[in-house]
């Protein structure tokens, strides 16, 4: 008799295997996708405010679980204890307003009145809707269209990342405690293979997809001929610019925790700075101060301010692309004998902030997710606005600033999905998240987000006259 293909979770905090969970197997996918087809006919029908009442159920049994999944998101992707409790509010704030928006975003359009007819556009939901969620935000990138999809009347399969399936399990829990139709919202553990072949086959009416650009284009692959609409949000390399007239220790402050919170494994976190040249040496200064604070260790500990990257592997991209750096002239402004747990080949890294960069180094223009920030003085706007733009990716972009004219002024030059000022590293639900370039297409949050998982159909209708008998 065979035995079940499984698959573990590695834990980053002290490599031991925290779970192990059985892989779906081909009759298992068929009937999930089979169940899923059948509460989504019924579904649809049921009223915005029902599907509003039972959704909002779902979110607060999430909530309830917070003291179970605080210390269970520290053992599966390394984010201190101290945190974690964040993630889940940022998931209640999002699930709650996409919730709230719901019955108007999803309302009948109509265009002006035309005597004689009635014409009105309605939205009706997708049908299948399969979201694969990577492990760096577990709760917060599936939520974005969990949440959302149900609403608009869609059924929907999670793929959660092999590095963060309790969270999957926890939806499925919250789903299931909140009392939504079987086979409704089903959470499945799949193989890349498995994903591959649902999504090649047509199996689903949508992907949402969140990850890496490689695997954003194997996605786009899978689905090529089967009209299967594609959502993807693929990382970013974000920069923030700091102007001769910002609050330069305020701009330093939220500058280095939008770089090194979550161990700066964040899609939309600071990964490179142009700072005003007038303000250079001292905003440098204090960046590597606050960095130097850091304390890394054991997540588990309260004290704990910056966990392990989720392993090894990761964190050696990370210094090998901050060696380059080093090599090519950059400097390194953190002493790292204070982080004696950093080694290679360990997922712990200590934070590290470079000066002496340039676009040259890989450090300034691919993706670091980790605990790196490289500086650049410019001399103008101008300056920081070619650098800004001079990367494959455009999630968001941040401007440190008291002029906020200065700001729509230089909004429109950056190649981006969000612009920030004096502010980064944030979703706010009710802005829609996209990005350009190498960071994807499609959008989340917000009413447009409603757009997304949706299809139009429109009613023209001819009126009998009111003259005929």
């Amino acid at each position: 008799m065979s035995t079940a293909a499984t698959v573990k979770i590695i834990s980053p905090v002290d490599d031991s295997v925290f779970a192990e969970r059985e892989i779906a197997n081909s009759k298992m996918i068929k009937s999930a996708i089979a169940g899923a087809r059948m509460a989504q006919a019924e579904w649809r029908s049921v009223p915005v405010a029902k599907r509003a009442e039972l959704l909002t159920a779902l979110v607060d049994k999430m909530m309830a679980m917070s003291d179970e999944i605080v210390p269970e998101l520290a053992w599966q992707m390394g984010r201190p204890v101290a945190y974690g409790a964040g993630e889940l509010a940022g998931f209640e704030q999002r699930a709650r307003h996409m919730i709230a928006i719901a019955e108007p975003s999803l309302a009948d359009l109509r265009p002006e009145p035309e005597e004689g007819f009635d014409r009105f556009i309605v939205h009706e939901p997708l049908g299948l809707v399969l979201v694969v969620a990577p492990w760096n935000y577990p709760f917060l990138t599936a939520v974005n269209t969990v949440v959302p999809a149900l609403m608009a009347g869609n059924a929907v399969l999670l793929k959660h990342s092999s590095q963060t399936l309790l969270v999957g399990e926890r939806f499925q829990l919250a789903a299931d405690r909140a009392g939504l139709p079987q086979g409704l919202f089903q959470n499945l553990v799949l193989t890349h293979n498995q994903t591959d072949e649902i999504l090649s086959s047509g199996l689903v009416d949508r992907v949402n997809f969140t990850g890496s650009v490689g695997a954003g284009r194997s996605i786009e692959q899978s689905v090529a001929g089967t009209f299967t609409g594609v959502g993807l949000e693929l990382g970013g390399k974000d920069p923030a610019y700091v102007r001769p007239d910002a609050d330069l220790q305020f701009a330093v402050e939220n500058i280095v925790d939008g770089a090194f919170f979550n161990s700066g494994q964040s899609c939309c976190g600071i990964e490179r700075v142009y700072v005003h040249s007038s303000l250079f040496d001292e905003f440098v200064a204090q960046a590597a101060e606050i960095a130097s604070g850091y304390q890394l260790g054991d997540p588990l500990e309260e004290a704990t301010t910056l966990g392990p990257m989720v392993h090894g592997r990761a964190a050696d991209i990370v210094r090998r692309q901050t060696a380059a750096a080093l090599d090519a002239g950059a400097t390194a402004l953190v002493d790292m004998s204070g982080f004696e747990r950093d080694s290679e080949g360990s997922p712990y890294l200590a934070p590290q902030v470079l000066v002496g960069v340039d676009h040259t180094m890989s450090v300034m223009k691919d993706e670091s997710f980790g605990p790196v920030l490289g500086i650049m003085p410019v001399d103008s706007d101008d300056e920081a606005v070619q650098l800004m733009n001079d990367s494959d990716f455009g999630l968001t972009a941040s401007i440190w600033t008291q002029d906020s004219d200065a700001v729509r002024l230089l909004g429109p030059r950056i190649e981006t999905g969000t612009v920030f000022m004096n502010r980064a590293d944030y979703l706010d639900p009710g802005l829609a998240w996209t990005g350009v370039k190498d960071t994807g297409r499609g959008i989340t949050l917000s009413s447009l987000g409603y757009s997304t998982l949706t299809r139009a159909k429109s009613y023209h209708l001819r009126l009998p006259s009111l003259n005929e008998s």
